[in-house]
């Protein structure tokens, strides 16, 4: 009797090596398809395929934000350096065109370029490139002579060749005086009193013209010897008369190399007690009149 074999299909046994009977034909051999793959076994080879792309997803969404921050950071310096820098006035030297808590952009580019124009002084440029003669009368930030690391800001009074002098508290400049017309007083608050300060406008020869503050009718500079402004060196002066370390005292004469730029308006102002990310401060700190104004 000849074997038989399982099919694995309906339980039926076939013999297995009877002949075929005459005039018949052996049947032809039948292809046997693999199973199919378990779900389970197909789920397990992609989990790796699946954790593969998520890493390099992350992967390539960490470098764009790094390629975006350097972008952005990028952008920024070239901005400050170039075109505009933010600073904001710490003192009262230059009121009441400036206030303690304004902030305000210079223009850079305004006289040219130099060293100073550049984070840290780190660019060697001697002098000053794409330069600019300032104009009497500009409100400039500058690099103090003595310590060029520290930012001034004060009005532009002497050029190069001028001969500068304070008599009996008036301004001269080439041996001639500078007109000033008594305006309203300039009200300041000091511990809740309302404290009232000596106000003038003032035209320099060029027809410029500013307010200036006289808190001291026979304060200290307000007599000086004769300043001649030295070739390639600047005079400024505070508009705060009485109340400001200048070219009459410890700032001396200001190199052409050491300007900065031009301060063109403020953007920003505090009354002094909130700094500018402090925003719940805002509300009650803000000076709403002072932005957006141009410095004149």
């Amino acid at each position: 009797m000849a074997d038989t074999i399982e099919t694995g299909e309906t339980g039926e046994k076939h013999a297995a090596d009877a002949p075929p009977a005459e005039g018949e034909h052996a049947p032809a051999p039948q292809a046997v398809e693999p199973d199919p793959p378990a779900p389970a076994a197909e789920a397990q080879a992609a989990e790796p395929a699946k954790a593969d792309a998520k890493k390099k997803e992350e992967g390539e969404s960490w470098v764009e934000t790094v390629k975006t921050v350097v972008y952005a950071l990028l952008i920024a310096l070239v901005i400050r350096t170039f075109l505009f820098q933010p600073f904001n006035i710490p003192s009262g030297s230059m009121e009441n065109t400036l206030l303690i808590g304004d902030y305000l952009f210079v223009e850079k580019y305004a006289y040219g370029y130099s060293r100073y124009s550049f984070p840290f002084g780190l660019a060697p440029i001697p002098g000053r490139i794409f330069e600019s003669v300032p104009k009497r009368g500009d409100v400039i930030v500058f690099k103090l002579p003595r310590d060029d690391s520290t930012d001034y800001i004060k009005r532009l009074i002497g050029l190069p060749g001028d001969r500068i002098q304070m008599i009996n508290d008036r301004l001269y400049i080439n041996e001639k005086i500078v007109p000033e017309k008594r305006v309203a007083d300039y009200v300041e608050n000091i511990d809740g009193f309302e404290h009232h300060v000596p106000r003038y406008q003032e035209t320099l020869p060029n027809g410029e013209t500013h307010y200036i503050l006289d808190r001291d009718p026979d304060g200290p500079a307000d007599n000086t010897d004769v300043y001649i402004v030295p070739p390639g060196h600047y005079f400024m002066m505070g508009d705060n008369r009485d109340n400001s370390d200048d070219s009459r005292a410890g700032v001396g004469y200001v190199p052409a190399a050491n300007l900065v730029g031009k301060a063109e308006f403020i953007f920003f102002s505090t009354n002094g007690t909130a700094r500018f990310w402090e925003f719940w401060k805002w509300p009650w700190t803000v000076r709403y009149e002072r932005l957006f104004t141009v410095i004149d």
